[in-house]
Order: structure tokens, then C-alpha cells, then sequence
């Protein structure tokens, strides 16, 4: 299959970047870094997360958070909810779409949020059904579609059966996540082939770590099976805490080079994003995750 013209990239550093760095970042700093994106050309960024601050601190003011944001025309701004607690949280604060996890492993759903698989789904349920009823767009994640770093290897069909469900439950995007970035290119399409049997492409995403560095390469060999929305963090944010080794997301800079190298419209401004994710790694007070951000500053 020929690769998309288009390709849609999710930002997930505000939540998915920031949940994982042990630096804590002051509220005012995620106001502008979710700001600064927004002047990219970044259509879909995840602002923040309402979970329980007693499991995630640092994303304890994501009201305050939301409240703050510059929330610009044309740009969207999800928020993940855990459950129906966090639904009304968001939605107190004007919050237009909601995203909801569960993992295809067992062990890794038992281990991270102390639920089964369908204990999970069971408790977002009631989210999808307001969500519905509300009019607010709810997108799934799927996490360790590649492998947990508790069972190890993952049945293909346990992926095809959770993603197929979140579907089936209202998510108009569900998002298939290498929690721990071991996949490998043959790995990851023989994957995405197997749930776009079940679920349509066009309602398909990908979510790559670069913990072994192939990210990339399995995000074109996703593009070329026709997806065309990917998830990334500015300056490679994140890591998975349950996972020996594990880097941060696949660096949204390094996306955006990629796919300008191929052709690929995104609608980013890359030297806008290369500044933002400096900035970020600064505010982090360590180097930027992003190999081309690295690049540019040396050069």
C-alpha cells in the first residue's frame, strides 16, 4: 500500500511525556508547553491526564492545567480519564474529548492499574456511554501490543480482541501502544494487519517507545499498511516506570523529519517544534530525547 499524503500527529508529551519524568514541572511551565505546541501546527494535543494524583503527582493540577491552556481553533485537546470520577473532573472544566486505556496483557493491567482486562473496560464503560450521550469524542488506548515486561510475548489475538472492543464500545480512534519499544518492523505490521481485520484502518493509530531505536522503522512499516495517525512526545519524553531500560516516546521531532522526508504533510512546523522541545529538555534539566533536536543544536 502506497503511504498516506496525510498523516496526523497526536502529541502526547503534556500527559504521556510528563507522567513518566521524575522532574516535576510547575503548573504554569505545562500551560505553556501544551501553549507552545499549539503553535506548531500540532492539530491533536493531549493536554493532561485526570487520574488520581496519588498515582500520578505529577499531573495532580490537571484542572488548573486545562483552565490555563490557550485552546486555539481547530486544535484539539483530549484529556485521558481513568474512569467515571475522572470523566466528571474533566468535563468540569470544559474538556470537548476524553481518551481511556486498558492493556492487551493481563499481567501488565493487573500490575499497573490492579484490574483485569475486562475489569478495566468495565470501568470506562459508564465514561463512553456519557461521552455518547454528552457528544464528546472518546479515543482508546491499547498498551503492550508488542510485549509486557511481566508475561512477555502478547498474543496477536488478545490485541485484536481488546482493540476490536474499544471499538465496538464508541472510541472513533483506538491507539496501539509498544509500552516498552521492543517490536521490530515485521512485528509491528504482522500486528497492525491482524486488528485492521477487525477494526478499520482509518479508525487505527500507533504509539511506538524507542527503547531498542526502531521506532521509526515501525511507524513507516505501519504507514505503509495505511495508517495515518501517529503518537509522539516532544523531545521523546516518557518511559515506561515497569519496564527495565525503557526510553521515552518517539520523539515528535524526529517524526515530523522523517515524514518531510518522505513527502508526507503533517502540518508542523519543525524548527517551531525543535525550539519547543529545547525548551522542554531545559525545563528538564537534561539533553533533548530527540536525535534530530540534538542534531540541530550541535550543528
Amino acid at each position: 500500500m502506497a503511504l498516506p499524503a496525510h498523516v496526523r500527529i497526536v502529541e502526547v508529551g503534556p500527559r504521556d511525556g510528563l507522567q513518566n519524568e521524575k522532574t516535576l514541572v510547575a503548573t504554569a511551565d505545562k500551560i505553556a508547553l501544551v501553549d507552545r505546541l499549539s503553535a506548531t501546527g500540532l492539530r491533536t494535543i493531549e493536554a493532561t491526564s485526570f487520574v488520581s494524583p496519588k498515582w500520578v503527582p505529577q499531573l495532580a493540577d490537571a484542572a488548573e492545567v486545562y483552565a490555563g491552556i490557550d485552546r486555539r481553533p481547530g486544535v484539539s485537546y483530549p484529556v485521558l480519564v481513568p474512569n467515571e470520577q475522572g470523566y466528571e473532573r474533566a468535563r468540569a472544566v470544559g474538556a470537548a474529548e476524553v481518551a481511556v486505556f486498558t492493556a492487551a496483557s493481563e499481567a501488565f493491567n493487573r500490575k499497573n492499574i490492579n484490574a483485569s482486562i475486562d475489569e478495566s473496560i468495565e470501568r470506562f464503560r459508564p465514561v463512553l456511554e456519557r461521552a455518547a450521550a454528552d457528544g464528546v469524542r472518546v479515543r482508546g488506548y491499547v498498551s503492550t501490543v508488542l510485549g509486557c515486561p511481566y508475561q512477555g510475548e502478547v498474543p496477536v489475538a488478545d490485541v485484536v480482541r481488546v482493540a476490536r472492543r474499544l471499538h465496538a464500545l464508541g472510541c472513533y480512534e483506538v491507539s496501539l501502544g509498544d509500552t516498552i519499544g521492543i517490536g521490530t518492523p515485521g512485528k509491528a505490521r504482522a500486528m497492525l494487519r491482524a486488528v485492521a481485520d477487525a477494526v478499520p484502518v482509518s479508525a487505527l493509530a500507533v504509539h511506538f517507545h524507542d527503547t531498542y531505536g526502531q521506532a521509526l522503522a515501525n511507524l513507516l512499516a505501519c504507514l505503509g499498511e495505511g495508517v495515518a495517525v501517529v503518537d509522539a512526545a516532544v523531545s521523546g519524553t516518557g518511559g515506561c516506570p515497569y519496564a527495565r531500560g525503557a526510553s521515552g516516546n518517539v520523539a515528535t521531532e524526529d517524526v515530523v523529519y522523517m515524514l518531510q522526508g518522505l513527502g508526507i504533510d503533517t502540518g508542523v512546523d519543525l524548527d517551531a517544534l525543535i525550539d519547543t522541545g529545547r525548551w522542554l529538555a531545559a525545563l528538564l534539566g537534561r539533553d533533548s530525547g530527540s536525535k534530530v533536536g540534538r542534531a540541530r543544536s550541535s550543528a
